[in-house]
C-alpha cells in the first residue's frame, strides 16, 4: 500500500513500516536504467543481475490451485 501512495506522489522511495527499511520504488529503478543485482522488491528488470538464486523472487504456487 505504501508503494502505491509513494508512486502517486512521485517519490522514489518509502520506509517499509514492517521492517523500517528504505525501499526504492519502480520509478527509482527505471531511472537507474538497469538491475543493480540487490534483489530489490520492485525491480522492473526481472532481477536479471541477482547472483544468488535464493534471493530472487519466486512464484509460490501453493496459494493457487
Amino acid at each position: 500500500m505504501h508503494c502505491f501512495i509513494t508512486l502517486q506522489a512521485g517519490q522514489l522511495s518509502y520506509v517499509d513500516p514492517a521492517t523500517g527499511y528504505v525501499v526504492l520504488t519502480r520509478l527509482a529503478h527505471l531511472q537507474r536504467g538497469a538491475c543493480c543485482g540487490s534483489a530489490c522488491r520492485h525491480c522492473p528488470y526481472g532481477q536479471v543481475n541477482v547472483k544468488d538464486p535464493s534471493k530472487k523472487k519466486q512464484f509460490n504456487s501453493y496459494f493457487y490451485v
